[in-house]
């Protein structure tokens, strides 16, 4: 029988995000809720499965490690891309690497709460409820504010939909061209900014 392992679920998801009962009667799933760095101890955990799936840039599957697992032949990966495996690797070792789709949305969504949790003081405010007390401080708004995006990327250009915010700064890397850096900017209603030339902060 097929041995799967899904590795590095801390939040003992993985089993739920997904339909797994068409593997039923030819795989055994394990799932692990730790995470291992050392070489050898991803080793010895993994030796035995045949497939390893993995959540995106946790647990390193460099050369050194897939050389030493003769059983695998398939690793599973969340997102389009994974700097933790070593594609060439895999590669010459004949083991497939698959991935999911992605959705930028929990990352901006995330990335908006903590914006907002840290202009309003969100965590210390709400200790002090929590303790008894009331609101300490009045917090800082963000109306009309710049929102510094430092590389726009994937999530980047949709970071900026909050319609309370007026203007409006992408903060980009100097290996991208001037005229490239200023196009796709403009492309998603943001100004450019080549920080190292004109430092904001």
């Amino acid at each position: 029988m097929l041995q799967i392992a899904i590795l590095d679920d801390y939040q003992n998801v993985a089993l739920e995000m997904a339909d797994w009962s068409a593997l039923a009667g030819q795989a055994t799933t394990t799932v692990f809720s730790d995470h291992l760095r050392e070489a050898d101890e991803i080793v010895a955990r993994l030796a035995r499965f045949d497939v390893v799936c993995v959540m995106r840039e946790r647990t390193p599957l460099f050369r050194d490690i897939l050389a030493r697992l003769p059983n695998l032949k398939l690793i599973a990966s969340t997102g389009p891309r994974n700097a933790s495996i070593d594609l060439a690797a895999a590669a010459e070792h004949g083991i497939e690497v698959m991935n999911t789709g992605y959705d930028p949305s929990p990352t901006i969504e995330l990335t908006w709460a903590l914006i907002l949790a840290s202009a309003r003081n969100l965590i210390g405010e709400t200790a002090s409820v929590r303790d008894g007390g009331w609101q300490r401080t009045v917090g800082d708004g963000i109306r009309g504010k710049v929102l510094g995006i430092l590389g726009l990327g994937i999530s980047g250009p949709r970071l900026h939909a909050l319609p309370m915010l007026s203007e409006w700064t992408s903060l980009r890397g100097a290996r991208t061209s001037k005229r490239k850096r200023h196009g796709r900017a403009a492309r998603v209603g943001c100004r450019s900014w080549n920080y190292f030339d004109r430092p904001i902060f």
